[in-house]
């Protein structure tokens, strides 16, 4: 098993101003960071990329898309846009070298009809990650599609939709990445969608009901630690956690002492569970 931190927890700022961050995640003893792609800009990333090899952290990358890159928006300019966004963020994920580039992008974050997606909305989805995946292919890097709560998405909103949709896509770069924050709101049994997901599973983020401490709320643990074990995953386990700096995840109290202390917390409950 591998260790890694989400880098949202400091913000949507990536830059050099995280060296000093990326350094105690090393000493905490976390084996690489999540990195998520808001600059598309290959160049932003290079060093960055120092940073990380002079520390040997490892590197998995993120992206979303919003209401201006939208891979299901019946405007055929609006999808292709959204194509050449996702190939610009897998270049950056290059740049980075990652393996993966997660997220929920098959559609974008906060934009509703006020209705179920349709199965043009669905094709279009479809179309769109088999073009980004074969890309991807030709980087060396997987895909990992992530579903949302019903909140902040709609194409996909729990883990028979993601399966189906990962299914239909058909494509061997594309996997799931899968948060028990979502889970958690969406699943009657989170340790069931993850055993009935499998070898779909690529990435894992482990994420508490409030976004705090990992092991501090009302998650399934037992469950989700359970359901690891059973589908024999031995890839990346990764914290997500948000705080205020991250102003578009709506969180303004105190959920946690400081973000080291997170950190050292998060990941001894989640050693201590999975060895």
């Amino acid at each position: 098993m591998k260790y890694s931190m989400n880098l949202l927890l400091w913000g949507n700022q990536i830059d050099e101003s995280l060296f000093p961050t990326l350094e105690l995640i090393k000493e905490i003893g976390f084996d690489g960071v999540e990195v998520p792609i808001f600059n598309t800009n290959p160049e932003h990333w290079f060093k960055f990329r120092q940073k990380l090899d002079s520390l040997g952290l490892a590197c998995e990358s993120d992206t979303i898309c919003g209401p201006s890159e939208h891979l299901i928006s019946p405007d055929p300019a609006m999808r292709r846009h959204t194509i050449d966004h996702l190939k610009s963020a897998l270049d950056c994920s290059l740049v980075l070298g990652a393996s993966r580039l997660m997220g929920p992008y098959h559609s974008a974050l906060g934009v509703f009809t006020g209705k179920p997606a349709t199965e043009e909305e669905w094709q279009w989805g479809i179309e769109g990650i088999r073009e980004v995946a074969d890309y991807a292919e030709s980087l060396d890097i997987t895909l990992g599609l992530e579903y949302l709560n019903r909140f902040e998405l709609y194409l996909t909103s729990c883990g028979d939709e993601i399966i189906r949709f990962v299914d239909e896509v058909n494509h061997p770069n594309v996997k799931i990445m899968f948060d028990t924050f979502h889970a958690n709101i969406e699943e009657k049994n989170i340790g069931d969608t993850m055993r009935k997901a499998g070898d779909r599973i690529s990435f894992i983020q482990l994420s508490e009901n409030d976004r705090s401490t990992p092991g501090k709320g009302n998650v399934d643990w037992e469950g989700v630690f359970q359901s690891i074990r059973d589908i024999k995953y031995d890839g990346w386990i990764s914290i997500e956690a948000f705080s205020p700096k991250l102003p578009v995840a709506n969180i303004w109290r105190k959920m946690f002492d400081s973000e080291e202390q997170l950190m050292r917390d998060g990941l001894a409950f989640i050693k201590s569970n999975l060895g």
